[in-house]
């Protein structure tokens, strides 16, 4: 999705998606906290008005926000992977590929801070819409998620516990995407991140590997 600045035009028709383009560039700014529907249309150049006529308000635009950014995290999982050499053992394969999609995983939250904060924010309601606990329709699934769990199954086509091994998987490469953001790692320089980053991946496929 190109990004957008604001004074540019945009197509007859088409105002949503430049709203979002904007409101995409203020998170891969500055995170979740960035998107404001107001300044996504001061971006676009068109009024508050003229953008609360495609969003009821900022949590719309920041669920928008997070479904973009939810496939960008999938896109680059699934790019590293596809970089990935394959194995004539399947499982040897598939213990490469669960690695390179944890290594993109970490990548795209390492490279890209702002999204990767806005994949997983929680959007809370504004003045108005339903409170807290009030039914709400359910959230695809999170494809990240499933690339996960879709190699898991590969090394166990016999069931057992996959659904909690995948779990377990997008745990480990979370807390760790989270610890090199916001934690402590954040200051390791880039070598001993990415020593980090290879010793936690082994022991994600070890794990897969022993269950």
């Amino acid at each position: 999705m190109p990004g957008i600045s604001g004074g540019k035009n945009y197509h007859h028709g088409d105002l949503r998606n430049a709203l979002i383009c904007a409101a995409v560039d203020l998170a891969t700014e500055g995170g979740p906290e960035r998107v404001v529907l107001r300044e996504a249309a001061r971006r676009v150049g068109v009024s508050p008005t003229a953008a609360y006529r495609h969003f009821d308000g900022r949590g719309e635009l920041l669920r928008t926000v997070r479904g973009h950014a939810r496939a960008r995290l999938a896109e680059a999982m699934e790019r590293a992977a596809a970089r990935e050499p394959g194995a004539d053992d399947p499982a040897l394969a598939a213990e490469r590929r669960l690695a390179a999609l944890c290594r993109g995983y970490v990548g795209f939250a390492v490279d890209h801070p702002g999204l990767y904060r806005a994949a997983f924010g929680t959007v809370r309601p504004a003045a108005g819409q339903p409170p807290a606990g009030a039914p709400v329709p359910p959230e695809p699934e999170i494809r990240a998620f499933t690339l996960l769990r879709e190699t898991l199954e590969a090394l166990d086509r016999s069931g057992g516990r996959r659904s909690a091994a995948g779990a377990a998987a997008w745990s480990a490469v979370h807390g760790l995407s989270l610890l090199l953001l916001e934690g402590p790692l954040r200051r390791l320089p880039a070598r001993r991140r990415d020593d980090v980053v290879e010793t936690t991946l082994a022991m994600v496929v070890s794990g897969a590997r022993a269950r």
